[in-house]
């Protein structure tokens, strides 16, 4: 006879046996089943986060820096309403996610009461699979279907509303047990010699890498590929992850996300090998067209929609980039032998005065030139973090305007030490950071944000304080959106900035962080940033550094 067990108390079960460590929340009424059944899995650490969206781009900063799937609780309608400017960053990033709602009871739902919502309905348009339990006993084989679904590429979020019925609900059920997909696909021998004879083929070809290569593990065989062609390689135009290792003798950093730079950059070359990824995400409107008259692509990725989405290729690989990079390699160097050996080693040789590493030097040289600037310039701002950061660091990214070097400026060295915006939907960084430092306790985390994207989400600091995180949040203060100013200037000549200035009255970000439990200190004086920073990285616990810099448009 099968054990009685709760809904509740099974939900729980069901999502540790699925790897979950973590349940990010915000608990309401509808919720409180599944607070209550905590007490019976004390190994299942909740993660409170004051506002919905925040719960939720804390568990996508969980799963980008572990790779992990996630588990997050919101608190029905109105909770599942705020938390959606995070899922659509999660759901573009593929995070794999289960995101789940405490809903009404059956029955009192029918009567449309307070908070009631159509959950489902709602979360539909931003996940891989979305679902309402009607039966205890479906439970099981819900959250079973749904690890699964969020964990097989394209990975992505899922969504489970869990009615308080079935959540206190009591029946003898059995679990199950989890299951994964294994996708580690390669292409046929002849699609694979076809993809290495195109490759050859081209006299100038240069590889674009996106996120596929961190998900699957990739830096090193993306780099040896780039090196045993000799060729450069860039980070897609959306570098949101350590997508390439920068010491690479062929990294030349990330495209641009502005349509005439990608295009100028790309023009000398005549093969794109798309690895991974949409090569070529813009931002705004341009009329111009990012992707040079006449230059090819080949691509591989997991991804179908991302393969061939905005330009034909002469060749779509649906396969696991490590696999086919492991079985390209050799076939590269067997097809081109000493011809395509002595072609590699000229065009490292070419490369070595214009790499990332090259290229780095230039830009500190450049930067260094306002070291006594006062304001601080935010470029020698993010020189000084990137120098004052321990080796194991990890940096998450959202200062926009202000992190503008941030790529060319601090190595990619392993899959997860750098994580960034990726959707455009700004206050993702500091509860991400919250989530990537519960993921990597052993390491120090830095969250490099401007003040408005902050403000967002500014009651992420109350859980970075009480979990008591090695994170240290660095908040470039220029006193408004100035992405939004130089854009109106350049879009429009127009200098007249309404609704972009944080002046009457100015925040106080030293107080805010103090307020919920920080500690806090503001800079002024460029010459104490390395000393400042140096020391607050070093140390345990949850720190905010506030940095006022110049405020120019341009």
């Amino acid at each position: 006879m099968k054990n009685k067990i709760t809904g509740r108390s099974a939900f729980l079960a069901l999502l540790k046996d699925e790897g979950i460590t973590h349940l990010f929340g915000n608990p309401g009424t509808t919720e409180l089943p599944i607070m209550h059944a905590l007490k019976d899995h004390p190994d299942l650490t909740y993660v409170m986060a004051m506002q919905e969206s925040l719960v939720v781009a804390m568990a996508d900063g969980f799963s980008r820096a572990s790779g992990k799937l996630v588990a997050c609780n919101v608190h029905v309608a109105p909770g599942l309403g705020n938390a959606m400017g995070s899922l659509f960053n999660a759901s573009f990033t593929g995070t794999p996610m289960i995101l789940t709602a405490g809903q009404q009871e059956q029955g009192h739902g029918l009567q449309e009461p307070v908070l009631y919502g159509p959950l489902v309905q709602m979360a539909e348009p931003l996940v891989k699979w979305a679902v309402e339990v009607t039966r205890l006993e479906d439970l099981p084989r819900i959250v079973r279907r749904a690890a699964k679904i969020a964990m097989t590429p394209p990975t992505g979020p899922v969504f489970i509303s869990l009615p308080g019925d079935i959540l206190n609900a009591e029946a003898g059920i059995e679990l199950g047990r989890s299951t994964r997909i294994d996708t580690r696909v390669r292409p046929s021998d002849e699609s694979l010699n076809a993809f290495a004879a195109r490759i050859l083929k081209a006299e100038r070809p240069v590889i674009i890498v996106g996120d596929e290569v961190v998900k699957r593990d990739a830096l090193k065989e993306a780099a040896e590929f780039a090196e045993t062609l000799g060729c450069p390689a860039y980070q897609s135009s959306t570098p949101f992850g350590a997508h390439f290792l920068s010491e690479s003798p062929c990294f030349m950093g990330a495209l641009a996300r502005i349509q005439k730079l990608a295009r100028d950059a790309l023009t000398p070359y005549d093969l794109i090998i798309a690895v991974g990824g949409d090569p070529l995400r813009m931002s705004v409107y341009s009329e111009v067209d990012p992707l040079p008259d006449g230059l090819s692509i080949v691509q591989v990725g997991l991804v179908d929609h991302d393969l061939a989405k905005n330009y034909s290729v002469d060749i779509a690989l649906k396969a696991d980039v490590k696999e086919t990079l492991r079985a390209l390699i050799p076939a590269l160097k067997a097809a081109g032998g000493s011809a395509l050996e002595k072609r590699a080693k000229q065009g490292l040789a070419e490369l070595a005065s214009k790499n990332w590493t090259a290229k780095r030097k230039m830009v500190v040289d450049h930067i260094s030139k306002s070291a006594t600037t006062t304001p601080i310039d935010p470029d020698w701002l993010a020189l000084q973090v990137i120098e004052s950061m321990p080796d194991n660091a990890i940096l998450v990214d959202e200062g926009l305007t202000s992190s503008r070097q941030i790529i060319a400026l601090r190595p990619h060295r392993d899959r997860y030490g750098y994580h960034a915006l990726a959707s455009g939907g700004i206050g993702w960084g500091l509860p991400a950071s919250v989530g990537v430092s519960l993921a990597n306790p052993d390491r120090p985390v830095v969250c490099y944000s401007g003040d408005g994207s902050s403000m967002y989400s500014i009651q992420s600091l109350w859980t970075a304080a009480n979990q008591n995180l090695p994170l240290t949040f660095v908040i470039v203060n220029n006193g408004g959106y100035r992405i939004i100013k130089q854009r109106l200037l350049a879009f429009h000549g127009d200098d007249h900035y309404v609704g972009m200035d944080f002046k009457d009255p100015p925040v106080d970000f030293t107080a805010l962080a103090k307020s919920m439990g920080l500690e806090a200190t503001r800079v002024t004086d460029p010459t104490q940033l390395k000393s400042v920073l140096s020391s607050a990285f070093s140390r345990p616990g949850a720190k905010l550094i506030e940095v006022m810099v110049n405020n120019a448009v341009n």
